[in-house]
């Protein structure tokens, strides 16, 4: 679509004011909202909070009556989200752009929760409100695709992270590591990128494995706000989780476990440590991955990065499982003894569109496998 630059210009400011939601509005998306009075001049502005209640275009809003008062009439609204026609927690985000006499709304895009999906901007338009959508999409949807994923199924959007050399090894042959100890494929600027993946994610996922071999602490260090802590998930079919370990040290019920295992004595020691544990029934001898991210939608979790070992990487593909794909390349190569990042793959995974980045000497190669928004939910 032709964008006028003035549009582009204020919608970028939106999106800035919405990325500072990122680690405080799960489970509700992140949201930014500009306001212009009715000379086009910039008269408030505000984003979304989930403890603080009040959606993006109510603080907008306020701000904007306080600085400019009646000239807020016939205003103009940029927001990175389709205002809300429900009342949830909060009383809809259409009614407040109305009463405040606004003649017209630009949304980056249609909100992908089936309860409003256009019916906002039906709204505005009915009561003579000019509504422009797809305004700075591609951006805007970047930064709720896990609440793009959640709300329409339930289910946490799965982001994979791969540390890889060349030939797709990630640690080396047996007997050339150290247990517990880690062992680095990528460089220190690498690594580095991996702590904003955390800090936009609601849970770490690993497999009992990676902690057998690498003894991870999986927290976020990023130093950014959160509103709740990272949750540490760990597959363990067998309750193999060392007693010891770093995160069994650091658990503050933000740990969970995973398993099949009906030992109620580990299960025990466990959770006197301050480690929860779930047990499932199993499938195929493994803790059921669908029925993981099930329990983790049910919870409110909207986004999953994975950190995860061979075996867990081929099943979480293999299952359709992963949404988008974070692969960080070290020019190295360890050759075919080494441990491979994927095995037995059963059909290539094609990657399209991929966003490629350096950290120093390494790659970053980022694409989307699976778009969480609905298919209908265009401009």
């Amino acid at each position: 679509m032709n964008v006028p630059d003035q549009d582009r210009c204020w919608m970028q400011q939106a999106l800035e004011l919405a990325r500072r939601g990122i680690g405080v509005t799960s489970p509700n998306p992140a949201v930014g909202c500009v306001i212009l009075d009715s000379a086009g001049q910039l008269a408030g502005e505000g984003w979304h909070e989930y403890d603080l209640l009040e959606h993006a275009e109510v603080v907008a809003l306020r701000v904007a009556a306080e600085h400019v008062g009646e000239r807020l009439r016939g205003g103009t609204a940029y927001v990175t989200l389709e205002p809300c026609n429900h009342t949830g927690r909060t009383g809809p985000c259409t009614e407040a752009l109305i009463a405040a006499g606004l003649s017209r709304v630009v949304a980056a895009t249609i909100d992908p929760n089936p309860t409003v999906a256009g019916r906002g901007a039906e709204r505005l338009r009915e009561a003579g409100i000019e509504v422009t959508l797809g305004v700075c999409q591609a951006e805007a949807r970047r930064i709720n695709e896990g609440f793009a994923r959640w709300i329409q199924h339930k289910r946490p959007l799965v982001l994979m992270k791969v540390a890889m050399t060349l030939d797709g090894r990630i640690a080396p042959p047996a007997g050339q590591h150290v247990p517990q100890q880690p062992y680095w494929i990528t460089s220190e600027i690498a690594r580095a990128a991996v702590q904003p993946l955390r800090w936009q994610a609601d849970a770490a996922l690993t497999g009992v494995d990676t902690v057998l071999a690498d003894d991870p602490m999986l927290t976020d260090r990023s130093g950014l706000r959160r509103r709740r802590p990272l949750m540490r998930v760990v597959l363990d079919s067998a309750l193999r989780m060392p007693l010891d370990s770093k995160m069994v040290a650091t658990a503050h019920d933000d740990v969970v476990i995973f398993t099949v295992s009906s030992d109620m004595q580990r299960i025990e020691e466990l959770r006197k440590r301050g480690v929860r544990v779930e047990v499932f029934p199993a499938e195929a001898g493994r803790v059921p991955l669908g029925k993981v991210l099930d329990l983790l939608g049910e919870e409110g979790i909207l986004t999953v990065l994975t950190e995860t070992g061979t075996r867990l990487n081929t099943a979480l593909l293999e299952g359709g499982m992963v949404d988008r794909i974070h692969l960080f390349v070290s020019p190295q190569i360890m050759g075919s003894d080494a441990v491979p990042a994927f095995r037995g793959m059963t059909h290539p995974i094609h990657m399209a569109k991929v966003e490629v980045e350096r950290y120093g000497n390494d790659l970053g190669l980022c694409s989307l496998l699976k778009n969480p928004w609905p298919k209908d939910s265009g401009q």
